[in-house]
């Protein structure tokens, strides 16, 4: 899967992933391979994406995940 973490100033994240945990506004919730599309609205908190090497989290200020095709675009208001 592909990701990407964009800010309204920069591209924060871009890169090959396993999973990824976003804090959605219900609860956190982990996308895996071949997820159902989906378009979320994000609280603020952890960003915790896996690949096949490493484990990284960024902390978000809100903002909106979107997952088509195996492709996530998180577009976070900020990045702590």
């Amino acid at each position: 899967m592909n990701l990407e973490i964009l800010t309204p100033d920069k591209k924060v994240y871009e890169g090959e992933v396993t999973a990824v945990t976003v804090p959605g506004t219900m609860g956190s919730f982990q996308i895996l391979k071949d997820h159902a599309p989906i378009i979320s609205t994000l609280e603020d908190g952890p960003v915790v994406i896996k690949s096949k090497t490493e484990e990284q989290t960024f902390i978000i200020k809100g903002g909106v995940v979107e997952v088509l095709k195996n492709k996530i675009v998180v577009l976070a208001e900020g990045v702590a």
